[in-house]
């Protein structure tokens, strides 16, 4: 297991336009050879948007793009003509396919938190897909299987246990809280990479909610 703190993220966006950016994975200008993926993850950005502040239309490919909104709630426009709005506990997923255009803004009165995290598809190219699930449960994993993946998320009370599950490559992000994951200490932003994950478990310490990619080979 390879765990990553949140003070070793790569800072990026643009504060003075109210756009924070925490980056687990090499990112633009933070190029690291060493740090490129893991299994199917490409990314796992953190974006904090103060009221008013956005991302303008830019181009992703070749992409499989997952948002969760910690808090706030983000608007979404691309160049399919689509707008929704994510909220809490809801699933976004962008399939940019071949090429896809899309505009990311906080335009709503309170602060909105987001993580991002990118996938690569088995099989890049084809057209533009979307989806978003409203207020995914715990019990009901979100299933990516063009990037042979699949999403966990558990919100944990203070001492409740979860099993990690088992696949040959775990990706776990901490949003919010304390916990143990394999016996290791985990707060908000730290993250985990396990290889061969076989029998592990993570233990709330605080009110907590943990997102888990399980990955094949």
């Amino acid at each position: 297991m390879d765990v990553r703190r949140a003070g070793e993220r790569y800072p990026g966006g643009e504060p003075e336009a109210g756009i924070v950016s925490r980056h687990a994975f090499s990112f633009g200008p933070h190029y690291d050879p060493d740090n490129l993926r893991f299994g199917a993850v490409i990314a796992c950005n953190e974006e904090r948007l103060a009221p008013g502040a956005g991302f303008d239309e830019h181009p992703h490919s070749h992409t499989e793009i997952v948002t969760w909104v910690v808090e706030g709630e983000l608007t979404h426009r691309d160049s399919t003509g689509r707008e929704t709005v994510v909220a809490p506990g809801d699933v976004q997923r962008l399939s940019s396919g071949a090429g896809v255009r899309h505009v990311e803004r906080n335009d709503g009165p309170e602060p909105l938190t987001f993580v991002q995290m990118w996938l690569a598809p088995l099989n890049p190219g084809g057209t533009p897909g979307y989806e978003i699930v409203r207020g995914i449960a715990d019990s009901t994993p979100y299933a990516l299987p063009e990037a042979r993946a699949m999403l966990h998320v558990r919100r944990l009370r203070p001492g409740e246990r979860t099993a990690v599950p088992d696949a040959a490559r775990v990706y776990a992000h901490v949003v919010r809280g304390e916990l143990r994951l394999a016996g290791e200490p985990l707060g908000p932003g730290d993250s985990a990479r396990i290889t061969d994950a076989r029998d592990l478990e993570a233990v709330a310490e605080t009110a907590a909610e943990l997102l888990l990619w399980e990955m094949g080979p």
